[in-house]
């Protein structure tokens, strides 16, 4: 007595990865993501993520403090790098000073409420 369907047998092993040549599907790395973030009350944050990494972070975060009168720092974050936290509402600011600094405005996402 035989059964032929007790064998252990992948009919997806020939394929492979679907998605091995094309590894940056859905990738999020060639974009400037601007976020904003609810804290307490009236409270905003401000995430700016995926800056090319040819331009020095600090610098641009020194930019935006001084040019929008607020607060603001560099978080580390294990999946996205470096990211700019500044204190309120600033996503049309940041990006404005982006497009103004050459900056492409296609790879600018502005995302929020």
């Amino acid at each position: 007595m035989s059964v032929q369907n007790l064998n252990a047998y992948d009919p997806f092993a020939d394929e492979g990865d679907p998605l091995a040549e094309t590894a940056d599907v859905g990738s999020t790395s060639d974009y400037i993501h601007i976020r904003i973030q609810q804290r307490n009350g009236r409270k905003t944050l401000t995430t700016l993520q995926g800056i090319p990494k040819q331009y020095d972070q600090k610098k641009i975060l020194k930019a935006f403090k001084k040019e929008f009168a607020c607060n603001g720092t560099l978080v580390e974050d294990e999946k996205m790098g470096q990211v700019i936290q500044l204190q309120g509402d600033q996503r049309a600011k940041i990006s404005s000073f982006l497009v103004e600094n050459g900056m492409e405005k296609d790879t600018i996402k502005v995302h929020g409420f």
